[in-house]
């Protein structure tokens, strides 16, 4: 079991920036908690809050997980798609927070006829950084499939040949009809959850229940 942050009166919140962060907000506020800077205008990659024994540290979405896992967070808010690839080890989930709410979907160009081609047994060639989770779709298909792992701008792949399709979230769908790429197969409905660091929810247990709870009762009424 990994440690918590050293400082026990201090609990670390581990937030990614953009709709995660913003979705985060009133949940905060529920639990009392105001984080005093924006980070998509500060440089500040650890920010107070109103609270003296919170403090907030803006990480990449993907990296949520481990610093939760490792305690250099003792909690922090990750997507399910974000969890999967990780795995979850050494993370207590206790709250789907219903928020960032997406889809994992497969999409191919509008001209490629996916179906015929996973009916005939095709090889496919699918570009994703979710590689475990698409690993795991197609081998439950019967599907053989070559992944090829990216980083970003997964429409570019079917576009220039690199694969037959993608595997990634989709929200509203604007980036994929704007590529001329079409959703084919919904995977899985994506969500936002709150992770506790396990030795933190021990020994920092009369600090960090009473903001789960807060963070359960507001995600319900939103929800």
């Amino acid at each position: 079991m990994t440690k918590p942050t050293q400082d026990s009166s201090q609990l670390i919140l581990a937030l990614s920036k953009g709709r995660i962060f913003e979705d985060t907000l009133p949940l905060l506020a529920a639990a009392g908690i105001e984080v005093l800077e924006n980070p998509e205008t500060s440089r500040k990659l650890i920010l107070a809050t109103n609270d003296p024994g919170v403090r907030v540290l803006i990480v990449r979405a993907t990296d949520v997980p481990t610093y939760v896992q490792y305690g250099a967070a003792d909690f922090g808010v990750a997507g399910k798609d974000v969890l999967l690839e990780h795995g979850g080890e050494g993370l207590y989930q206790p709250v789907d927070l219903r928020i960032a709410c997406c889809r994992m979907s497969v999409a191919v160009n509008a001209g490629f006829d996916y179906e015929t081609a996973v009916r005939q047994g095709a090889r496919l060639r699918v570009a994703t950084k979710f590689v475990e989770t698409a690993r795991e779709h197609f081998a439950k298909k019967g599907v053989h499939v070559d992944l090829i792992k990216l980083y970003g701008s997964m429409e570019l792949a079917p576009l220039v040949g690199l694969s037959d399709a993608i595997v990634d979230v989709v929200s509203t769908g604007g980036t994929l009809r704007a590529n001329n790429l079409v959703e084919v197969e919904k995977i899985m409905e994506i969500s936002s959850r709150l992770v506790v660091n396990q030795a933190a929810l021990k020994l920092k247990r009369e600090r960090l229940q009473p903001i789960i709870e807060a963070f359960d009762r507001a995600s319900r009424q939103q929800g």
